[in-house]
């Protein structure tokens, strides 16, 4: 666990985090990327999912004391993920039609349930952001019937409502038989093209899933995919990761572009389960991406837009983002700075009431050369998640999990909007925090504690107070000026 209190970069990801998550439905302004739909890796499945990861990771290893600042946030982009303009470019993406997949469209067909099959770059995050939820708060909400239901109907065409219910553990139990029964390789995303980079999240999830039910899937699904991959070399001839298999021939497309994303996403992930091999190969991975700039700032060389039947592919490929997320998770701090650095100086940073992001640019450089793309998976979240983690962040999340005893110690159980947050910790049975009230966003000023134990007593900025209870919570108002630190201390 990190103790260090939070900066105001930090905070300001926080804020536009929890900004995204109040938008209303249907409103994705600031979110759309380059690509047409939401068929490439800027879609709004993955902003939201690795904004849910990005949060877990903050309360996980930053403010593990402050559940009542993580939860609702977490519950309103899970809302968001279920949304049909989420998971509806399914419908086209199932009937097939690309190059991977083009000779088997006489077999494919439209199919509206976003996670039936294939499309494990959808499921996996719906399955994880779930348990991530369940498993952060000690709660069952996802475990209800139906609590993963997808709904689609409009008055003007389709006819009756669609509906695809599922929960965490449906839904896990699904995801866990299709790797199964693909003899762990993995799960395609579009049909018949296996990612090693989107099954990561799945593993996470199966993780998740053990730690709630005491289960061991996890474990026989990795023993699994290493046999599986070892057949295939989970890294190409030039020591890439190797970005797919195809399902039906088994042949595997390496990193032959060098595109920055499918080495730092797959190894940001990946070392969760397989950390050494991952640390292994990053140095020289990482050094073929970086181009030095000034006063030791880094941007990311990524590779030539992709020619297909013709075309140029327009997509997103947040290479800055996943470079400062892999070198975040190895601790790789020279790096991220200078990432940071880059983009704070070349990359438009802007703030909107405390809250911090980077716009969209698809101009790719400016007058002397330098990076300047930037796309709103890597502005709205990578790297406030780069900022926000810590070395071996999701490793630590999945090898080092919470047990019941943290759920019983005092904490932030509610905060509202208006009060910032950028220390709470529990140390030697005393609750720490540090809060600070924001009179330009809306809110009521106030945080609640809980699992309080009786004759706890408070002080706030060094004054001894009482707060006022309400029900099992004590309720305190957090006054105007700069931050003030909370002690509850039994």
């Amino acid at each position: 666990m990190t103790t260090t209190t939070l900066d105001a970069d930090q905070l300001g990801h926080l804020r536009h985090w929890d900004d995204l998550s109040r938008r209303l439905p249907h409103d994705w302004s600031g979110m759309q990327g380059r690509g047409l739909g939401e068929d490439d890796f800027g879609s709004y499945r993955f902003q939201l999912a690795y904004t849910v990861y990005g949060l877990a990771l903050t309360h996980r290893h930053r403010l593990p004391a402050a559940p009542g600042l993580f939860r609702p946030t977490m519950e309103r982009l899970i809302a968001k993920l279920l949304e049909p303009d989420v998971w509806m470019y399914w419908r086209d993406v199932s009937r097939g039609g690309s190059v991977f997949n083009a000779h088997l469209s006489d077999r494919l067909h439209e199919e509206w349930d976003p996670v039936v099959r294939d499309n494990i770059m959808y499921s996996a995050y719906v399955q994880s952001c779930a348990l991530l939820h369940d498993h952060l708060f000690a709660d069952d909400r996802y475990a209800a019937p139906g609590s993963l239901s997808f709904r689609h109907w409009s008055f003007f065409w389709g006819g009756q409502e669609k509906v695809f219910a599922y929960d965490r553990d449906t839904l896990n139990e699904h995801l866990y038989w299709q790797m199964v029964e693909n003899g762990y390789v993995g799960v395609a995303c579009e049909p018949n093209c296996v990612f090693q980079i989107c099954n990561q999240p799945a593993i996470l999830g199966f993780r998740l899933h053990d730690l709630i039910t005491g289960g061991n899937r996890a474990e026989e699904v990795v023993a699994g995919y290493e046999r599986a991959w070892a057949d295939f070399g989970r890294l190409d001839e030039r020591g890439h990761y190797a970005m797919m298999v195809s399902e039906d021939s088994r042949a595997v497309r390496g990193n032959d572009a060098l595109s920055p994303w499918v080495d730092a996403w797959c190894g940001a992930l990946m070392s969760m389960w397989n950390r050494e091999f991952v640390r292994e190969h990053y140095p020289r991975q990482v050094a073929d991406f970086l181009v030095p700039g000034p006063d030791g700032t880094l941007s990311v060389r990524s590779a030539p837009a992709m020619q297909v039947m013709g075309q140029t592919v327009v997509s997103d490929t947040c290479d800055t983002g996943w470079v400062a997320a892999w070198a975040s998770e190895m601790g790789d701090r020279e790096t991220l700075d200078g990432l940071l650095a880059h983009a704070d100086r070349y990359m438009g940073p802007k703030r909107v009431d405390g809250a911090l992001h980077y716009p969209r640019n698809d101009t790719p450089t400016d007058a002397e050369g330098h990076r300047t793309l930037i796309e709103p998976m890597t502005g709205n979240v990578l790297l406030g998640y780069a900022r926000l983690n810590v070395p071996d962040g999701l490793w630590g999340l999945y090898n080092r999990p919470w047990d019941a005893s943290h759920h019983a110690e005092p904490a932030l159980v509610e905060v509202e909007r208006d009060v910032e947050v950028s220390r709470a910790e529990v140390v030697d049975g005393v609750l720490h925090a540090r809060l600070r009230r924001d009179r330009a966003v809306p809110g009521g000023g106030t945080v609640t504690l809980g699992r309080l134990t009786p004759g706890t007593r408070l002080r706030l900025g060094g004054q001894e107070v009482t707060g006022r209870r309400e029900g099992d919570g004590l309720v305190v108002d957090v006054p105007d000026g700069p931050a003030v630190d909370l002690v509850a201390a039994p």
